[in-house]
């Protein structure tokens, strides 16, 4: 059986379709890992992606504490790879393990690796030795993001402390990792992540500081 003239051209142009689109993925899987690529995701592609994350989660959890805590576990599967690849794109030779160290690669590495700026600030507890916090003026997840008002207690920041805390446990200094919006005069979504390191790290720094 023989094709038409019009049925034959879509056929060709079908077929150059799925070569251009063919080459285009080769081109991608070529790419070296080792250092970052330049084409950016758009803002606005990640929102879109992001905001749909939620809806797809709201739906099946139970209250706003059900949903924080899913965006983590997101999160810390994220986290993982993210180290795996900052690692392997830093060439370090062995992987942090003290306390302020993995702050400071939170702070500055991973954070430029995420959101192409390092973090606004990163300081400790006054009241307990053992938090830390890490600050964001603008978070990438709170763009475009609308919280309605009864779920005002609700921070989509929990994917970001989700990341922290898979890097920190990486790191092996595991944290308790949690997201808080506080607001500031012309920074209405300026967040903190709140590290909370388990008692053994401390412990860990202690003699470690001891030993000097």
């Amino acid at each position: 059986m023989s094709l038409s003239s019009s049925s034959s051209a879509q056929v060709q142009s079908l077929l150059r379709l799925d070569t251009r689109a063919s080459k285009r993925s080769n081109t991608l899987l070529e790419q070296s890992v080792a250092r970052p690529r330049r084409d950016k995701v758009s803002l606005s592609a990640f929102a879109f992606i992001f905001g749909e994350i939620i809806r797809y989660s709201q739906n099946r959890v139970l209250g706003i504490q059900d949903l924080e805590s899913k965006l983590n576990d997101l999160g810390k599967r994220v986290g993982v790879r993210v180290f795996e690849l900052t690692m392997w794109r830093e060439k370090t030779v062995h992987r942090e393990s003290r306390v302020l160290q993995t702050l400071v690669f939170i702070n500055t590495v991973v954070w430029r690796a995420l959101f192409d700026k390092q973090a606004d600030s990163l300081e400790r507890s006054t009241e307990s030795e053992d938090e830390y916090m890490i600050t964001d003026n603008e978070p990438a997840v709170l763009k475009y993001i609308s919280v309605p008002k009864e779920m005002s207690s609700f921070s989509p920041g929990a994917f970001i402390s989700g990341i922290v805390e898979a890097i920190a446990e990486c790191c092996l200094c595991p944290a308790r990792v949690t997201s808080h919006v506080v607001p500031a005069d012309g920074l209405p979504l300026r967040t903190v992540i709140l590290l909370k390191f388990d008692k053994e790290v401390m412990e860990r720094e202690k003699r470690l500081e001891a030993g000097k």
